[in-house]
């Protein structure tokens, strides 16, 4: 705790490793907040919240069967133009014939499986598929038992607050995404808006907000892009513990990651129970397969399971079963790596861009993941920005509406998706844009 790290170069000598090495190890600590680098003194460890256990919680078991092998928007916009909209994937690279394989499979072999209901969990083998996926690539150790499937983000979070015992009183990041908090408000929450600090949402304003249910995206804030430091995770925690409450962890997106490697779900953290996960397979494969998931604390499990009696499963069986398969025969895993690399570099081109074309003019907000960003027009107005950039063929968006109270937005913000447009384009876009804006 506050210790002084030794130098790279120091370090790379005693370990006899590379310098890269070393560098690249430091970079990924201190994206995920345990160093602080200081100015002129070096980089220091910083103190950690120790995050509570629950004695005689069943984690050792639930981790150890988990190493077990186990078995939104247009996709397209207006013709003529270059859309910049959240959302949108890359379909061009979609493996089709991989899909398709699948999907014929599942009709020709497993008929019986496709016609029915189905599990109304969701199927069994891809449950653990999802488990397997999910301690290989987010830290998080959970059996099939406790994965439940749904058709988006949206229907499992309005499942949750019909099956669960939560609170009327529910807290969520400000800003947060704007489809949640419809949700919330349509069953009747009383939704409590959490600000936003430098390292995400206030803990001491949700500490004396009077609610034990908090809605987070902590590996990428949405739609401002914080990725919460390990000492804030383990502050959040330590509040749900004490709370006797639940922290609803949105992983939308946290495959895609640009420096450094993909850091671990909050869910990979928590050892009281108290963590509902919320993954989806929209952003990573397909948003037309409506295909998300929920990763529920063991305490709430049978409870949820018992109230999923009066209703049938929501995701077709025949897409369950596709890609159940496509996962078993590790079509996924090679399309995640695909699209991380495409995203990376359109990612890349985005920022080139806009460096190159418009400089210091304008400020970029959550840059380091994810499928999206926003710019800081310095000094000028949102609306009229959108308007100048279709008068020259290019789409962009306003992100006030992920605002309780959209005047609250900055007026200077735009947001920019970036995964569904191609390099050339973007290129271009973002020249487009310096002419709408500043010529």
């Amino acid at each position: 705790m506050n210790d002084r790290l030794p130098s790279i170069r120091q370090l790379s000598a005693h370990l006899v490793v590379s310098k890269n090495t070393v560098e690249a190890a430091y970079q990924q600590l201190l994206s995920e907040g345990y160093l602080q680098s200081r100015p002129r003194s070096g980089i220091f460890v910083l103190p950690l919240e120790q995050v509570p256990e629950v004695e005689g919680k069943p984690g050792a078991s639930v981790r150890q069967q988990s190493e077990k092998p186990l078995h939104e928007s247009s996709l397209q916009g207006r013709v003529g133009t270059i859309d910049f909209e959240y959302g949108d994937v890359e379909l061009e690279l979609f493996p089709v014939k991989a899909w398709k394989r699948c999907l014929a499979e599942a009709m020709d072999n497993r008929l019986h499986e496709v016609i029915a209901y189905g599990d109304r969990q969701g199927h069994l083998g891809l449950r653990e598929e999802i488990a397997r996926y999910l301690f290989q690539s987010r830290g998080v150790a959970c059996s099939s038992h406790q994965i439940f499937l749904s058709a988006g983000t949206a229907h499992a979070v309005s499942l949750l607050c019909q099956l669960l015992p939560l609170t009327e009183r529910i807290a969520m990041e400000e800003p947060g995404y704007n489809g949640v908090r419809a949700v919330f408000a349509n069953h009747g929450k009383d939704v409590v808006q959490i600000p936003l600090e430098e390292d995400g949402l206030s803990i001491e304003a949700l500490q004396g907000c009077g609610a034990n249910v908090v809605y987070v995206t902590p590996s990428h804030q949405f739609p401002i892009g914080i990725v919460m430091p390990v000492q804030k995770r383990g502050k959040l925690l330590q509040w749900a513990y004490e709370q006797g409450g639940y922290i609803l962890e949105d992983d939308y997106d946290s495959e895609f990651r640009y420096q450094g490697q993909p850091i671990p779900a909050l869910k990979a953290l928590d050892r009281s129970d108290r963590v509902i996960y919320l993954g989806t397979f929209s952003k990573s494969f397909l948003p037309g397969a409506r295909l998300s998931y929920v990763v529920l604390p063991e305490s709430l499990a049978d409870t949820y399971r018992n109230g999923l009696q009066n209703y049938s499963q929501s995701v077709s069986t025949l897409v369950q079963t596709a890609m159940y398969l496509f996962m078993r025969g590790g079509a996924f895993e090679r399309h995640i790596r695909k699209m991380k690399n495409l995203y990376q570099s359109r990612h890349r081109a985005l920022l080139r861009a806009i460096h190159d074309q418009l400089g210091s003019r304008v400020g970029i907000i959550g840059q380091k993941s994810g499928m999206h960003l926003l710019l800081d027009v310095y000094g000028r107005e949102c609306e009229e920005l959108i308007q100048l950039a279709a008068e020259r063929g290019v789409q962009v968006y306003s992100p006030m509406k992920h605002w309780t109270n959209p005047a609250e937005c900055p007026r200077s913000y735009v947001m920019l998706g970036f995964a569904g447009v191609q390099e050339e384009q973007i290129r271009e876009g973002v020249s487009l844009l310096r002419q709408a804006w500043f010529e």
